[in-house]
């Protein structure tokens, strides 16, 4: 079945122009935009004020637990001119960074690698834009 996630009405938003303009000016295999776009065309649409604080949306920083070896990693989740492996901040565009949108505290999620398929759950979420206030970021 089909998971539907919730996310701002202003990710959305930033999200369908950055694929718009990504399929304009993108060279190569262009399939992690459809991804997005198809998960952006399930999500339940929220005002920044009413998201729930234990939803993943833009900019919010997380903690995903890999449930192979309860290894715990922290993540930020962005847009693809922040990213910064070494910081463990994830592009939106990254197949993991698709995957963790709008999911929420207790979510799980398999992540498909090159040696297999990885069982990930949201742990915990340790910053949100929108909990804190700020409905812009």
């Amino acid at each position: 079945m089909a998971r539907t996630i919730c996310i701002t009405s202003l990710d959305k938003e930033r999200l369908q122009k950055l694929i718009e303009t990504e399929r304009e000016f993108a060279v190569g295999d262009k399939n992690y935009l459809e991804d997005l776009d198809i998960e952006l065309g399930k999500a339940n649409i929220l005002r920044p004020e009413e998201i729930p604080n234990n939803v993943i949306t833009m900019n919010s920083k997380f903690i995903l637990k890999y449930l192979d070896d309860e290894e715990a990693v922290t993540y930020t989740l962005v847009y693809p001119e922040m990213a910064d492996v070494a910081e463990n901040r994830i592009s939106v565009l990254a197949p993991i960074g698709t995957a963790v949108l709008g999911y929420c505290i207790g979510d799980t999620l398999e992540w498909k690698i090159p040696s297999g398929v990885v069982q990930l759950r949201v742990e915990d979420i340790l910053f949100q834009p929108e909990a804190s206030g700020n409905f812009e970021l």
